[in-house]
């Protein structure tokens, strides 16, 4: 009776105990995500076209620029170290698929032992006969092989939710990747219209460095005929020399602008082959914005942050999980002698099986900690996850206002150059009949190159505005 009740008081207290370590930390913080966007962008009428579905091989129709892009893809470095994190991300949900069943090892050994002969074991082994008149072998000798296994059953599923955790990072690295894609080809892209923006610009100071060296001839004939002073021909001569000296500036920014190019082709420097059309002739691309909706499914960064976001909640799961009792199943078969002989013998059999259930009672401290970590990180990637919505909103927003204002730009910059081309004209006859100053012709001039380099960057900025939306909507990657 008195064994009963110490039985009763004894399991009684193991089941206090497991409660007590079953009990979860109260004091934390649950926030949930917000999907929600604006139903349009602003001043936009509402589209359901979009960009970002295209490929980017419908939406660059230039074939130098699509070929440079599909270079680039096959080349780069940097994104060919993303695709092996991805490798990586891949390995670690197979090493977390294999926690969950079963390891089992084979094992074969053989050793000897030899113990004093004045000991327990040793006089015992010493009047021990194996069969009649078979002794003990001293020393003895000890061969053994057999097939062991470990096994921790998952009841509270916390190794199948770190798997599924694992999977969902794995699905974010592949969406890492494509906004990876995404930046690169828009970067290329970029980077080409640049470059023929520089060639313009050039060929553009090449043809105003001969205008003005005519006019430097006209002032010398105008010196020498005593209508102007030495000074108009100093001040002619050192506009020619400054833009002279401006074209080798230009010079080196084209061929870092083609290196640059090379890099991301992931090539060594050499020549990049452009568009023979002129590139005031280039067209913005029509970009359908869409909804904002659409930034949820279209976005790579929006969908990377989303996986990570749903990651982290299964780690909370895992988290939890570490509070409740784990069991652990391990067993063994083989066999066991003295002698190789006797090795395989029926009476050599060896098996053992064994269920251990642990769980944590004192000093919790460690798990606590990774559960109110594994918390925090969730309301992070909430935080993370909102604020890449709302920058990839803002992104969209800022250029498609950009598209709008670059297009109202260029129209009243094309008609700037426009009028100072005519004025160059007129400036020259009226300097010819003496009616107007030599300044006004060279200030006239010196305008009229600025505005026609003012113009090709407006254009420039112009076709990387519409390169930048369709990045900016998602495309790219599809």
């Amino acid at each position: 009776m008195r064994n009963k009740r110490i039985f009763n008081s004894v399991a009684i207290s193991c089941v206090i105990l497991l409660v007590t370590a079953c009990t979860l930390p109260s004091n934390l913080v649950h926030r949930g995500e917000n999907k929600n966007v604006p139903e349009r962008y602003n001043y936009n009428l509402q589209d359901s076209l979009n960009s970002a579905k295209l490929q980017w091989k419908q939406f660059f129709t230039d074939s130098n620029l699509v070929a440079l892009i599909d270079t680039a893809l096959r080349n780069n470095q940097e994104l060919n170290i993303i695709l092996q994190e991805i490798n990586i991300a891949r390995n670690e949900v197979r090493a977390r698929k294999g926690e969950y069943l079963p390891f089992v090892t084979m094992n074969g050994g053989a050793g000897v032992e030899k113990v004093g002969r004045y000991t327990t074991t040793g006089s015992s082994e010493a009047t021990t006969e194996i069969k009649d008149g078979v002794k003990t072998p001293d020393p003895v000798p000890n061969y053994m092989v057999g097939a062991f296994a470990t096994w921790e059953v998952d009841i509270w599923r916390k190794l199948r939710n770190a798997k599924k955790a694992a999977m969902l990072r794995y699905l974010g690295t592949i969406e890492g990747k494509n906004f990876m894609v995404t930046n690169l080809i828009s970067e290329i892209a970029s980077s080409y219209y640049e470059l023929m923006a520089l060639d313009n610009q050039l060929e553009i100071l090449i043809r105003n460095i001969e205008i003005q060296q005519n006019a430097l001839e006209i002032v010398k004939l105008e010196k020498l005929a005593a209508k102007v002073t030495e000074l108009a021909v100093r001040k002619f001569e050192a506009e020619v020399l400054k833009n002279q000296s401006r074209q080798f500036a230009i010079r080196q920014k084209i061929i870092e602008t083609e290196n640059r190019i090379n890099f991301l082709a992931g090539r060594f420097p050499q020549r990049v082959s452009r568009s023979s059309q002129t590139f005031f002739e280039l067209l913005p691309d029509t970009i359908h914005a869409g909804l904002p909706a659409q930034l949820l499914e279209n976005r790579p960064d929006i969908r990377e942050a989303e996986q990570q976001l749903a990651a982290s909640k299964i780690d909370i799961k895992v988290a939890k999980a570490n509070f409740y009792p784990s069991l652990r199943i391990t067993g063994g078969v083989g066999y066991q002698a003295f002698n190789p002989q006797f090795l395989f013998n029926g009476e050599s059999l060896l098996y053992s099986i064994a269920g251990d259930l642990m769980a944590p009672l004192v000093n919790r401290n460690a798990i606590k900690a990774f559960y109110y970590s594994a918390n925090s990180k969730q309301i992070q990637n909430v935080y993370n996850y909102e604020q890449t919505i709302l920058r990839a909103y803002i992104e969209v927003s800022n250029q498609l206002s950009n598209i709008d204002n670059l297009r109202k730009s260029y129209f009243l910059k094309t008609r700037q150059v426009e009028a100072l081309t005519k004025s160059i004209e007129i400036s020259t006859g009226l300097f010819k009949s003496a009616r107007a100053d030599y300044m006004e012709v060279l200030m006239t001039q010196r305008d009229a190159l600025e505005a026609r380099f003012e113009l090709i960057e407006t254009k420039m900025e112009q076709m990387n505005a519409g390169v930048n939306v369709y990045r900016s909507l998602g495309g790219g990657w599809k």
